[in-house]
This record gives structure tokens, sequence and C-alpha cells, in this order.
């Protein structure tokens, strides 16, 4: 992201609070946002999706404001330049009249070598500080980028069992990283790589656009900050390979079948001293023949016979991977009915434990023999009365 991007978000309005907030109303405010725009919350969204958008936006304004010295830094540049870099520069990008009347040139917000005293260079140091972070040190002032890893997709598939409780996968990765031929330089074995000429080492060069100025990867070496003259046989001059490696991967309880997780830098390694990228682990989830599933509650559906549902009982009710527990039915329980057994479903993310569902299922003998027969005529004939349709009909013929 440019620096004219920056310098024209307004982060304390993506966040709702005011420019006085506390870290703690910072926070606060995130996380209610972040539930909000959450894709686990927003079942369906894609990369491209509205919350998805509005997710990752909240998410680089907590970034920014969470942290005191780049809040600090931040504040001081908008502070300097108002809410943009609109008329900063004058005409053809000619340098302007800075706070205080010192001179300074927009080439110095982006990466530029004037070398201006006074706010000249509290303007670097601000920007040094936002958009150069972890840069490696060259020789005569110049850096190089810092460049943060690849995102990396996976998928795994569990058993039932397995995204309920949480398990350990292994996982095996293919990614980009520095060619192994060139240690990433880009330059054929006994050669180096030169210090690109048009942007000094510095990746990026500024772009005048009349009333502002932006910063951009340098053309000539792709924002790389270095040129190779005999590039490396191997990567092509590109410093990049493709490694494979293994990682052992945990998958927190509850997931479901479809979820989409976040596993931090454990994605593709970075450039120049950058952090890695993320793995994102799309998940899987096999059928269980006998547990069904509703959000943070196992369901499961357990036979009774007539009479148990009738007289009322004591039954054992199956639990994922656990002993059976004993319910006690009521008589006259209907067909259909859901008890709820406490404590015996999916983990939550606070340590607790959703419930299990059980609905009772009345089976009906499919064959009699003569004395079962006999039994059900005599509770028929003892329990005859009104027509239990009658109620039924009568309100269907007066609709």
């Amino acid at each position: 992201m440019s620096t004219k991007d920056y310098l024209e978000k307004d982060y304390y309005a993506v966040l709702g609070v005011p420019k006085t907030a506390t870290a703690d109303e910072i926070k606060k405010a995130y996380r209610k946002l972040a539930r909000r725009y959450h894709p686990d919350a927003n079942p369906g969204s894609s990369e491209t999706s509205e919350s998805t958008a509005k997710f990752k936006e909240v998410s680089e304004a907590y970034d920014i404001l969470s942290d005191t010295k780049r809040r600090k830094e931040y504040d001081e540049a908008r502070a300097l330049f108002g809410s943009g870099l609109g008329g900063y520069a004058g005409a053809g990008g000619a340098p302007r009249t800075g706070a205080g009347g010192f001179p300074f040139d927009l080439g110095d917000l982006f990466g530029g070598t004037n070398q201006q005293s006074g706010a000249g260079e509290r303007i670097g140091d601000i920007f040094g500080g936002l958009f150069n972070r972890g840069g490696a040190s060259r020789p005569g002032g110049t850096s190089t980028r810092a460049r943060r890893g690849q995102d990396i997709e996976s998928e795994v598939s569990l058993s039932f069992s397995e995204a309920v409780e949480g398990t350990t996968v292994s996982l095996r990765l293919t990614s980009s990283s520095a060619c192994t031929a060139c240690g990433g330089t880009g330059a054929k074995a006994g050669t180096t790589p030169r210090v690109c000429p048009t942007c000094e080492g510095t990746g990026a060069a500024s772009r005048n656009l009349g009333n502002f100025a932006f910063s951009e990867p340098c053309r000539d070496c792709k924002g790389r900050g270095l040129l190779v003259d005999d590039p490396c046989q191997v990567c092509e001059g590109s410093g990049r390979g493709k490694s494979t490696r293994t990682i052992q991967a945990r998958i927190p309880a509850g997931v479901g079948d479809g979820q989409r997780i976040k596993i931090k830098a454990k994605g593709a390694p970075g450039e120049n001293g950058g952090p890695a990228g993320d793995l994102y682990v799309q998940i899987h989830v096999k059928p269980h023949s006998v547990f069904g599933r509703t959000g943070e509650n196992l369901t499961v559906t357990v036979p009774v016979t007539f009479t148990e549902a009738a007289l009322g009982a004591e039954i054992k009710v199956p639990i994922l991977k656990g002993m059976p527990v004993t319910l006690r039915i009521p008589e006259g329980t209907p067909n259909g009915r859901t008890f709820r057994v406490r404590g015996r479903g999916v983990a939550r993310k606070d340590g607790t434990k959703g419930d299990l569902l059980a609905t009772i299922e009345v089976l009906v003998p499919q064959h009699l023999e003569d004395k079962a027969r006999g039994a059900l005529e005599e509770f028929r004939d003892a329990t005859s009365g009104g027509d239990p349709r009658a109620d039924l009909i009568e309100q269907a013929r007066s609709e």
C-alpha cells in the first residue's frame, strides 16, 4: 500500500472511535467489528465479498492503532499532511513550503535522496517507521525493502470425532522460498547483484500526478531494489524457488465442514527479513453414522419402544467417544420429542461445551405374535374414546 493510501485512510473512523480513544476502547471496538465481519460469522462469504473486505479494513486499522509506536507515527503524519497529500505539491510536482517555512519535496516521502534538514528529516523519520519497517540497511543509506511471504492454501479431511475434539495433522506444503543455488540473490554463483540505480535499492519509485505524488514498485528492479546482470540458471534471476516441507498443524476443537482456518506464519518465508505468510486450511469433515451436528450441539436419534414411551423408562443414550449416559423419559413421551444432555456437545472457544440433543423415535413393531396382538386389542378397547382426528378435520372444514 502506498504512502498516499495510508494517509487518506482514517483508521479511527474505520473502528468508530475518537482520536483520543484509549487502548482498551480501540480493542473493544475492534473485537465488536471483527465478530460482525469475520468470515466465520458470514457463511458463504468470498475473498471479494463486502464483509471480507470490511474485515480486512478493520484488521488493518487495529494493526496500526493498537501499536503505540505506529499509532504515534500515524497521528504525526496526518497532523503534518491533514487527511491526504493533495495540495502539498506545486504544479508539475515542484517543492512546496511546509509547516514552519521548511521547504520539502514529496520525493522525500517516497524514498527520495533529498538531504534537506529540519522538516524534511522529520518527515523521513515518520514514514520510515510506518512503511519501511524491517528493511535491511545498505551502504549509502538505502535499504532493501522487506517482503512478506506468500499465503499458502491447503486442505485436510477429518473424521467427525477429530473435528469435534481437535487433532494434529501432518500437512505437506509446497511454497516459494529462497533459491538454494543462489541463496536468494538471483545472481549466478560467484557473482553478486548490484543496487538498482533507479530506486537506489529501496525498491520503490515516486510517481508524480500533478497535485500529488505516490509510491509504486520500481519498474526496473520490480521492487527488489537489486538488478542481476548474470542471472542464476536455476531460478532465472528471480531468487525464488519451490520448496516442499511437512509441518504438524494443530486443528482446533469444534471446526466444521467447509470451514477455513488460518494458521499464522506457516506460509511461505519472507524476503529480506520480512515475515512469513499465513497458512489457510480448508476443512472437510466426514459424516458420522450415529451423530449429527447443529452448531455447537451434537444430535442423536434414540429409538424407544411403544411401552417405554407410554409408561416412561430409563434409557441409555450414546456419547461421542465416551460411556453412554442414562436418560429418564417421562410417561406419555411423544414421538419426536427432544431431550437435552448438557455439556456433551462441541467444545466452544471459552472452554465450555455445547449439549447433546437426543430425539426420541418411537418404534412401531412390524410383526406381532398372537399374544401381543391380543394385548394391543385389549389396550385399544380400554382406551377407546373420541376420534383424535375430529378437531383436525373440523378445523380443516372451517377454513
